[in-house]
């Protein structure tokens, strides 16, 4: 396979290549693709699919389930031939999943029971009839179209206004990342595509009418059915970043841990990350504590998610570079982060007294987990008090940190299993503390981080990474953490083995909807979320779900942005057993791409591109030889690293034995 030389690499940006992977569609008017069942008596069921002289025709108690062979979001319109009596209507159900696929009830956005069908009554006869606003439709591959009455309906077509990621150009990705692995492709292109339809208009937020209503503990017999409504508004602006596409359509801190930086690599969409993180910040209370989500859902604290929200400060300033808005809400920033050193006690570690976390049971006490994440807090605050020359925290700051840090590997590090445990009181080894610790560079050494990773990978089962701090559960969510851990910690095969089973089981099971990432599943594969007794609830398109697309970038493609929209980056590439990448972004500095063959750890041909006036590392372990830029500069490294390269087009020339 010939590279192209690195001078091309801008133009080839402009040209969204890989289009063909995007799933994102180019029209917002859709049509269902296939029928994927015919139950009771319908003629001519594929005008609902395909353009027909002749309607589809309902005789009586009949349905059509449509399939859109990928997972879609929006309004749905009826366009009605006739019917037999004006009594007679006609009703719609949604799923994500094959699995709930039902002409009686939809799959479920509340904690308990069925969402009821959408019913359509037809007053003024044939034409267009379009769902109202507040049955915005948030995710579901298959629908199902109900007559259930003696009547005769005939209906021309069913068409679906798509209404996610609303002020987007929905198939013009500013990132790209293509492989040798065709399951990696499709993989990266489903993260970007789950992020979309988790951006929501403002005002479509899921109303949660029966929030602490009815729950999971009520003895709901299914399939009973209740009202569902997707009109409360969640923030300002005309577009917002929340948690999932279905539900909860919420603001929540702790996705953006992950989606943003997945966003920051495929859509550049900072606009609506921007949007959620304005929406959380005006939430803060008077001692600094940031929200556990948005409103409808009630006030709650949470440690852990505040740390998020921490992280989804310093992440946005990382791909925006947007000074003026870091300086605008830093005084809000240091007020979080001095709310999280309340907790922090005579051991030098926080002490959780919340409980309230990713659906994880057990949070409390001098958790890894959340040590781990304040650490995490605590250094990038470090960094971002830099960007607005404010160090009058740095000593406290830096010191609480150190102590964390040497604390949680002097109580809660085991030799023996090569994990951290939950606290000092269990001896539960958690993933979430664990992949944290590597993130963060809570740990000491390189060995250590080694270790952690195999221990790890040692749990693997058929279908991912378990989570046992969450019962028999995996959680791509803490997965996609742990993804970067074994980069971290140089496995890059590890890495890639647990995309192939955990995102891959996703990816292609047919009860999922082949085009976005499920929240959470059960270890033995059933589609059981633990935490959730209402597994019609689950979430199919969630955005913690998605850090591939930000792992293959950074990790196996190697371009990592360090600080300010990528005015410092890093480019360490761990291809693993890959062998070519062609991948690349666009910050608001400009255009990053990496092109390379490789095999054996041994790069045949690699070039890549960096913005003018960036500067930053190049990492190749084993290499030796010069780094050629276009205008013939050339620079020398041996065996490991080029410090402080500068911006242009470089191609690595090796050194001949």
């Amino acid at each position: 396979m010939k590279l192209l030389s690195p001078l091309p690499f801008a133009a080839v940006c402009l040209a969204v290549p890989y289009a063909e992977y995007i799933y994102a569609p180019s029209e917002r008017t859709l049509i269902p693709k296939s029928i994927y069942s015919v139950n009771g008596s319908v003629r001519n069921p594929g005008a609902l699919v395909e353009a027909s002289k002749e309607p589809a025709v309902f005789h009586g108690r009949s349905s059509v389930t449509l399939d859109f062979e990928k997972n879609v979001a929006g309004l749905v319109t009826i366009d009605l031939n006739s019917t037999s009596s004006e009594l007679a209507h006609i009703g719609i159900t949604f799923s994500e999943s094959s699995l709930y696929i039902s002409h009686e009830a939809c799959d479920a956005t509340a904690d308990a029971g069925l969402d009821s069908p959408l019913w359509f009554s037809f007053p003024r006869g044939p034409g267009n009839y379009t769902a109202e606003l507040k049955h915005n439709r948030g995710g579901f591959r298959y629908m199902t179209v109900v007559s259930n009455t003696t009547e005769t309906v005939s209906l021309n077509r069913v068409l679906l206004n798509f209404t996610a990621a609303p002020t987007q150009k929905l198939d013009e990705y500013t990132g790209y990342f293509h492989s040798n692995d065709e399951l990696l492709n499709r993989i990266w292109y489903a993260g970007a595509y789950t992020n979309q339809l988790s951006t929501i208009s403002p005002s479509t937020g899921n109303a949660l009418p029966w929030y602490q209503i009815i729950n999971s503990t009520d003895d709901i017999s299914l399939p009973e059915t209740v009202p569902w409504w997707s009109n409360y508004t969640v923030s300002n602006g005309t577009s917002v970043l929340t948690d999932g596409a279905k539900r909860d359509r919420l603001l929540w801190p702790g996705d953006m841990s992950i989606s943003l930086e997945s966003i920051g690599v495929s859509t550049y969409d900072l606009y609506s990350v921007r949007v959620a993180l304005e929406r959380l910040l005006s939430l803060q209370k008077h001692d600094g504590r940031l929200p556990y989500a948005s409103p409808p859902y009630a006030d709650t604290v949470s440690f852990t998610y505040h740390c998020h929200a921490l992280n989804g400060i310093s992440l946005y300033f990382t791909y925006s570079g947007d000074k003026d808005w870091l300086l605008r809400y830093w005084k809000q920033y240091k007020a979080g982060i001095n709310y999280a050193l309340l907790s922090v006690d005579s051991t030098g570690l926080a002490n959780i007294t919340a409980s309230a976390d990713w659906l994880r049971f057990g949070m409390g006490g001098h958790n890894i987990e959340a040590n781990a994440l304040l650490y995490h807090a605590l250094m990038q605050g470090l960094k971002l008090s830099q960007a607005v020359n404010d160090l009058s925290m740095t000593r406290n700051w830096s010191s609480t940190a150190m102590k964390i840090k040497s604390t949680s590997n002097e109580k809660l590090w085991d030799h023996n299993t090569g994990l951290y445990r939950d606290n000092e009181t269990t001896s539960l080894h958690p993933q979430d503390g664990n992949v944290w610790a590597v993130k963060s560079n809570l740990t000491q050494s390189n060995s250590q981080i080694a270790r952690i990773s195999r221990s790890l990978r040692s749990r693997w089962g058929k279908y991912g990474a378990p989570a046992p701090e969450a019962g028999s559960t995996i959680s791509p969510f803490i997965s996609g953490i742990e993804l970067q851990s074994h980069y971290i910690a140089g496995d890059a095969n590890a890495a890639l083995d647990l995309l192939h089973l955990e995102w891959g089981f996703m990816m292609d099971d047919p009860r999922m909807t082949n085009s976005t990432f499920i929240e959470g599943y059960s270890t033995d594969g059933s589609l059981v979320y633990a935490p959730y007794t209402n597994s019609p609830r689950i979430s199919h398109a969630h955005g913690w779900s998605t850090a591939p697309t930000s792992v293959l970038m950074n990790y196996a493609a190697g371009i990592q942005i360090i600080d300010d929209a990528g005015a410092i980056w890093r480019f360490a590439p761990q291809p693993g057993d890959l062998r070519f990448i062609d991948a690349g972004f666009t910050t608001a500095r400009g255009s990053f791409a990496v092109m390379f063959e490789a095999m054996n750890g041994t790069y045949n041909a690699l070039s890549f591109e960096v913005p003018e006036g960036t500067k930053g590392d190049v990492i190749l372990p084993g290499m030796r030889g010069s780094l050629v830029n276009q205008n013939g500069t050339q620079i020398s490294f041996n065996n490991h690293t080029s410090r402080q390269l500068g911006g242009g087009n470089w191609t690595l020339v090796p050194f001949k034995n």
